[in-house]
């Protein structure tokens, strides 16, 4: 049976519209995105095993082109769309940081770097830079590296926070082995970089270290 068979309050995007997308599930949200089913599957049918397939929503989010190809039903059409709802998300996230109300909560900032950082295969390291006024001038990653290892020069950060004028930055960079807590040469990297941004004035807010939904906070910890 197809969802156009289904009850009309049954329907998932009938239920969106009249109940708000939060009343939806998973595989109910991703079934509005697909919008058709496969032979022998629903939408939702199709939805439920896409999610079943990669174990989670974040693991869809993360696929390449290939494994999401991979699904009978899905291809480069709706990879393609996936991205661009992916990357609208996080620019309007940015936008809102960059309007300077929201800096003041951190969980728009984690927000904003898990639809950034998590998912990656190789480690980034990326710098929030801010003006006095903590609102977000930029975003540039300035690394990227490895599954273990990125090559982080003090140097080169200080350089693009005087580019930008900054009065302080946010430090942010990934692990994709999947552990939030930073290791020890998180913790020194940190400190060195603290040292060199000082010499400049320039404050170092918080460093996150994200891992697939989970989010570090090195503020948070006592960590700076």
């Amino acid at each position: 049976m197809g969802i156009s068979d289904w009850p009309a309050q049954e329907r998932p995007r009938e239920r969106l519209i009249s109940q708000g997308a939060a009343a939806l599930s998973d595989a109910e949200l991703l079934a509005v995105f697909l919008r058709t089913g496969v032979r022998g599957k629903s939408a939702v049918e199709l939805a439920r095993d896409t999610v079943g397939r990669f174990g989670s929503l974040h693991g869809l989010f993360g696929a390449s082109l290939k494994d999401f190809s991979s699904v009978h039903g899905l291809g480069p059409a709706k990879f393609a769309q996936l991205q661009a709802v992916m990357e609208l998300a996080r620019r309007a996230i940015e936008e809102e940081l960059a309007s300077g109300q929201s800096l003041a909560s951190p969980q728009a900032v984690k927000a904003y770097l898990r639809l950034t950082l998590s998912g990656q295969a190789h480690e980034s390291f990326f710098v929030l830079f801010l003006d006095v006024k903590n609102r977000l001038i930029d975003t540039k990653e300035m690394f990227r590296g490895t599954l273990t290892h990125t090559s982080v020069y003090p140097r080169e950060v200080v350089k693009e926070a005087l580019a930008r004028n900054a009065a302080s930055v946010m430090l942010a960079h990934n692990h994709p082995s999947g552990a939030p807590e930073p290791s020890e040469s998180d913790l020194l990297l940190t400190r060195s970089l603290m040292q060199a941004l000082a010499l400049v004035d320039v404050r170092i807010l918080d460093h996150f270290v994200v891992a697939g939904r989970q989010v570090h906070s090195f503020a948070e910890h006592g960590q700076l």
